[in-house]
């Protein structure tokens, strides 16, 4: 009876939670649907990963000259704007040289010019000489040529005058022959007068042929006399030609050399120029090399080349810096997510695809972004020391694949982002 009683006593509250129980089942079921739903949905639409962080464009500052640094511009974590001055390096030395060059450069462009002048000169000169020279040869040799005419000529007349001097002395032979004959006659004729034995007018007639003959002697006589005297004059004529043509051969000579001294001395001209030539070489060094010079002393201030913010600063005043020494970085404007996603979650990721990235350090704001490109290959794969999988047991691990995402929307002024903070992204795939 008890028992009746106590079961009847426990029956109306057991029946109260069932009917509970049975009413609050119904909403869980369709939350727990709702919520399956959302999930399995959310999870064919959404890429999502924590393996991600901020990636942005590093800018190592490092001076182009060595020196002593005299003055520092900026300080850690300070914002710069491209073409600010950074720190300027001990320029004296570098204008030093840029004032050497110049200087050099003067002095190259006066023996240019000098060079030139000379050139001018030299070809005026060297062209009158070789003028003078030619005309004195050409004159030489013309003397030359009538003066061996003359000797030819002189060479027939002295040829003449011998066959003159043997006619004349054969004419003298012949008179002396004559003249003796005639003698002989006349002194018969008288013996034989003064015997009787001819007459006067035969003694007349042979002392008048005597006298005649005596007369053709002594003509000839003189003829042979001036016939050896033209010889003579010939003959002295001709030594003094010759005397004469000898000496315009020496001229002709002393011209010749002087001709060919003439043409060696234009070769002053090519010296000249080859001089102006290697003066506009050393022209376009020195300038080149004051450009260097120039560019150095500029090198001497080092200036931001792109805006961003100052970090890792490792410099002061006094220091001295060799060329490509890190002096500090600038963490640039240029900033991008690296999300290593699963290599199951890119089987529809593709760029362009809109992103929602969330930073760890500001969860309350979400930044819109989209996937840039894809690397082609795991991040193991480009790793210091990547994994065998040929070699002993092979463990099959799902890999992980760089995502680059870029930014949409500018980040909001009260957040700021840098290099190596974790994001979460979550892509939409679908």
């Amino acid at each position: 009876m008890n028992q009746e009683t106590n079961s009847n006593m426990k029956s109306p509250a057991s029946s109260n939670s069932g009917k509970w129980t049975r009413r609050l089942v119904l909403p869980v079921a369709i939350v727990a649907l709702a919520v399956g739903t959302w999930y399995y949905v959310h999870s064919r639409t959404f890429e999502s990963t924590d393996n991600a962080f901020i990636d942005g464009g590093i800018v190592q500052v490092s001076p182009r000259v060595s020196g002593q640094v005299v003055r520092v511009y900026v300080t850690d974590n300070q914002r710069v704007t491209a073409g600010d001055l950074l720190i300027e390096i001990d320029q004296r030395d570098y204008a030093l040289r840029v004032a050497e060059a110049k200087a050099q450069l003067a002095n190259a462009e006066a023996r240019f010019s000098s060079a030139q002048t000379g050139v001018g000169l030299t070809a005026d000169i060297t062209g009158a000489g070789l003028s003078q020279a030619r005309a004195a040869y050409d004159a030489a040799g013309n003397q030359t040529e009538a003066l061996l005419d003359n000797l030819n000529q002189q060479d027939a007349d002295i040829q003449a005058a011998a066959a003159t001097l043997r006619q004349t002395e054969a004419g003298k032979l012949a008179a002396e022959a004559v003249a003796q004959r005639a003698r002989a006659d006349a002194f018969r004729y008288r013996n034989l007068f003064a015997k009787d034995e001819v007459s006067k007018q035969a003694l007349d007639r042979s002392e008048a042929e005597a006298k005649t003959s005596e007369a053709s002697l002594e003509a000839a006589t003189h003829a042979v006399v001036s016939a050896q005297a033209r010889l003579e004059q010939s003959r002295a004529a001709r030594a003094s030609s010759q005397s004469l043509f000898k000496q315009s051969e020496n001229l002709v000579k002393q011209a010749s050399g002087k001709l060919q001294e003439a043409r060696a001395s234009s070769s002053q001209v090519r010296i000249r120029q080859a001089e102006v030539k290697s003066a506009q070489a050393q022209i376009a060094q020195l300038a080149s090399m004051i450009q260097q010079a120039e560019l150095s002393l500029s090198y001497t201030k080092v200036y931001a080349t792109e805006a961003g913010v100052i970090t890792r600063k490792s410099i002061e005043p006094g220091n001295y810096v060799q060329v490509g020494q890190s002096l500090m970085a600038i963490v640039t404007d240029r900033l991008w997510v690296i999300a290593n996603f699963k290599e199951t979650q890119l089987t529809y990721m593709q760029p362009g695809q809109s992103v929602d990235i969330h930073v760890d350090a500001y969860p309350q704001h979400s930044i819109k972004g989209k996937v840039d490109s894809i690397q082609s290959g795991t991040g193991a794969r480009f790793s210091l020391l990547p994994a065998e999988n040929a070699t002993g047991n092979y463990v099959k691990v799902i890999q992980r694949m760089p995502v680059k995402i870029t930014f949409i929307d500018q980040p909001p002024t009260e957040i700021r982002l840098g290099p190596g903070m974790s994001v979460i992204p979550t892509v939409r795939v679908r």
